[in-house]
């Protein structure tokens, strides 16, 4: 566990996620699919039930290279952090990244934070060398924070996300350890 005191003075506890918070976990992403279109998902769009997040826990926690975060202030889940990395033997020194953060605590440090606590896991595994992740392309504070971190835009996706009929790009980025 560790605490973070953001821009605005407020403790912000990161931690491993663990089997008990599922719930909260699947009501937080299902608020903040509705909070913006930045992700893969829309408002009460997450489609896995407590048993199943449950299971997606254990299994990160089991493993020694995925990992899965959450973030709280004052109890409430301020952001989840995801870092999944492949079991097959080439490409085990990669991994991939998929962060959130609900509305009300953008702009506080709250990306930042959890970003640089998932980071220094994936150093500490002495296995992963590369996190990729995706961003939509027209997402410029995620851009501007993931650059801060020292990712590197490597590539574009045309088209990747399809939203009410419309057609976004996807920018992907890697930061090498």
């Amino acid at each position: 566990m560790k605490s973070v005191i953001l821009k605005n003075g407020a403790e912000f506890i990161i931690d491993k996620a663990k089997k008990e918070d599922a719930k909260d976990i699947i009501e937080y992403l299902n608020i903040i699919g509705g909070e913006s279109e930045n992700l893969l998902f829309g408002a009460n769009g997450f489609p896995l039930s407590t048993e199943q997040e449950e299971e997606v826990i254990e299994s990160k926690n089991s493993s020694l290279t995925s990992c899965l975060m959450i973030g709280r202030i004052d109890g409430e889940v301020a952001s989840v952090i995801s870092l999944t990395a492949p079991m097959r033997e080439r490409i085990a020194h990669t991994c991939e990244i998929a962060v959130s953060v609900k509305k009300k605590f953008w702009n506080m440090g709250v990306g930042t934070s959890i970003l640089k606590e998932v980071i220094e896991f994936a150093r500490n595994t002495n296995i992963i060398t590369v996190i990729h992740l995706g961003v939509r392309a027209d997402n410029k504070n995620a851009i501007k924070l993931y650059e801060k971190l020292g990712f590197e835009k490597i590539g574009l996706y045309k088209n990747f996300f399809k939203i009410d009929g419309k057609y976004y790009d996807e920018i992907l980025m890697n930061l090498y350890l």
